[in-house]
């Protein structure tokens, strides 16, 4: 194609765009700091449950103990997941991929969901409560189907976390456990534009239901270089096995310019600020099951990259070597991602909703000027 003075700038990967409003989470370059609805990510782990957090997010302020218990009572009272689900489940390859497994789940359920085609406001939040209790007993189920186990019923009397273990594990660990695990979901909930919440607030722009933007936001997440990366640190630190090694497996990757996983982030310059909160949690968990072995591979790779590389780790970093210290099977990491991350997900889907126009951006043509179609003989 010939040269055209006035060609735009390209923004690849949309680096630097802005491409809408939002009130549910910023990074507030003052502190570095990630909040939702104006409070710092690290003071909610602290201090509230991710039921609190889910509620926050969804209604712009944190809940009173009536509204909580409210919230609690409806999401722990819909985790059933439909007899029709559970036969689909129990068809899936045994060796697929539990995020595909949970993607084609969700959108099972919206086949089922009364309210599928309703994009009200109203339905939207209903149907995303249904979600935020059945995903995790879709995943578990889907686990325990693939290796021929009996799928475990959810307890309406088990907080979140609880009720993850139990289903996935057939037990509840430790309070020190099940704190870890509320404040990885807590942390994962939510992160602005991210490309998964991007594909979610696109899916939702061209009138489409949640089931749907949710379905997408999946796909989205799957991949290596967003959710799919907590599993990749753990492929990594297993791959390296002994802290002894761990400086000159680094180098090697630095002699071959291969990536690192679990580090850089698009956002943070200085450091991602969840990740002395998941770091901190992630070393509680080395201490419970007595074994440092990934802490410290963890801590020597971090320390390299920093000194030499001048690049901080992202939470994918502590939070993979901490679900695997929990018990969790590697595969199940980003799935447990989804778990948190539909609320996230959810609140974009509200607000895209409220305020929406069709995202359709150009592209810049690069391709043949118009031409005639040649006949057969002279192709």
């Amino acid at each position: 194609m010939s040269e055209n003075p006035e060609k735009p700038t390209i923004y690849k990967g949309l680096v630097g765009v802005y491409a809408d409003v939002s009130s549910v989470s910023k990074v507030m370059p003052e502190t570095n700091s990630l909040t939702y609805g104006g409070y710092a990510v690290q003071d909610l782990a602290e201090t509230c449950s991710f039921e609190e957090v889910a509620y926050l997010l969804w209604h712009g302020e944190l809940p009173n103990a009536a509204q909580l218990e409210a919230f609690k009572a409806e999401t722990s009272s819909q985790r059933e997941i439909s007899p029709a689900l559970q036969r689909v489940i129990r068809e899936f390859p045994h060796d697929a991929h539990p995020m595909d497994a949970i993607r084609t789940a969700v959108s099972f359920m919206g086949l089922e969901d009364p309210e599928a085609g309703d994009v009200s406001d109203a339905a939207q939040r209903r149907k995303a409560m249904r979600l935020f209790a059945k995903i995790p007993t879709a995943i578990a189920a889907a686990y325990r189907a693939a290796k021929g186990q009996e799928v475990a019923a959810p307890d309406p009397k088990h907080s979140f976390a609880e009720n993850v273990f139990h289903l996935i594990q057939g037990r509840v660990p430790q309070p020190e456990v099940l704190k870890a695990f509320d404040v990885s979901m807590i942390l994962y909930a939510e992160h602005t534009f991210n490309a998964s919440t991007y594909t979610a607030r696109l899916v939702t722009s061209s009138g489409a239901d949640l089931h749907g933007a949710i379905t997408a936001g999946i796909a989205s997440l799957k991949g290596p270089l967003h959710g799919g990366a907590n599993e990749a640190v753990m492929h990594m630190l297993k791959e390296i096995g002994d802290p002894k090694i761990a400086r000159e497996w680094l180098q090697s990757r630095f002699d071959h310019k291969a990536l690192v996983m679990g580090f850089g982030h698009r956002v943070y310059k200085s450091g991602d600020s969840r990740v002395p909160t998941m770091r901190k949690y992630a070393e509680k968990m080395a201490e419970v099951v007595q074994d440092r072995t990934w802490m410290e591979i963890s801590r020597i790779l971090a320390d390299e990259m920093l000194t030499k590389k001048n690049i901080h780790p992202n939470l994918d970093f502590p939070a993979g070597p901490a679900y695997y210290l929990m018990g969790f099977e590697i595969p199940l990491f980003t799935p447990l991602f989804v778990a948190s991350r539909i609320t996230g997900w959810a609140a974009h889907v509200f607000e895209q909703g409220a305020d929406n126009r069709l995202i359709r951006p150009l592209s810049w043509y690069t391709g043949p000027e118009q031409r005639p179609v040649p006949p057969m003989a002279a192709r």
